[in-house]
């Protein structure tokens, strides 16, 4: 049974790159080496969600997500056991969901909006990443990201950004900045974040 040496987590606002870098970071190790949980997946079903003053649901708040079922699965890795999960696809009618298995491993890197907010998420991190950029640059990304892979159109993309992404930014992610062990500035290019996360990890599984 292989049990977790160390727990990485990883945040930043919405559209700071945080999941790029993780992207790329997968494909640097192998699944025996490496283990990546995203909250992304954890999104608790469509109807279920808050619903603004304006009739639209918010994604953005620390409530949106299954935060107890994402602490539970980091646990399960942690202590040597698989997880699976279906996929989340952000209501792109376009992809089909597929069922994700994740295999315990050395390191375990868990990454999502409110995985410091969450005293209990907070407490299993060895170590704590936050992945930063300027307002304008996340909402550049928010928009490619969500027109081509989540099937949003621009307008409801602007709406959430203003009244949901933001005030959440600063409620919820923001004040957990300045407790992280090392802060990534994504403002044009996240390869010197890739370098640094990707050199930390190795550490770790050498150990």
């Amino acid at each position: 049974m292989i049990k977790a040496k160390c727990v990485i987590g990883v945040t930043g606002g919405s559209g700071s790159g945080k999941t790029s870098i993780v992207h790329e970071i997968r494909d640097m190790f192998a699944e025996s080496e490496l283990c990546i949980l995203s909250q992304d997946n954890y999104y608790i079903p469509r109807e279920e969600q808050y619903v603004d003053d304006n009739g639209v649901q918010n994604f953005d708040l620390p409530s949106s997500i299954n935060l107890k079922a994402f602490t539970e699965d980091v646990n399960k890795l942690m202590n040597g056991q698989a997880v699976d999960l279906k996929e989340y696809v952000f209501n792109n009618e376009l992809k089909e969901a597929s069922i994700l298995h994740f295999q315990p491993a050395p390191v375990i890197l868990a990454e999502g909006l409110f995985i410091y907010h969450d005293e209990v998420m907070r407490n299993l991190f060895d170590y704590k990443f936050f992945v930063d950029a300027p307002e304008d640059v996340k909402l550049i990304r928010r928009i490619k990201r969500d027109r081509v892979e989540r099937n949003y159109p621009l307008d409801d993309v602007l709406y959430r950004f203003e009244h949901h992404v933001t005030p959440s930014y600063v409620k919820y992610i923001l004040p957990y900045k300045s407790h992280c062990d090392i802060i990534i500035n994504n403002t044009h290019s996240y390869k010197k974040g890739i370098d640094i996360l990707s050199s930390f990890i190795q550490t770790k599984i050498v150990d």
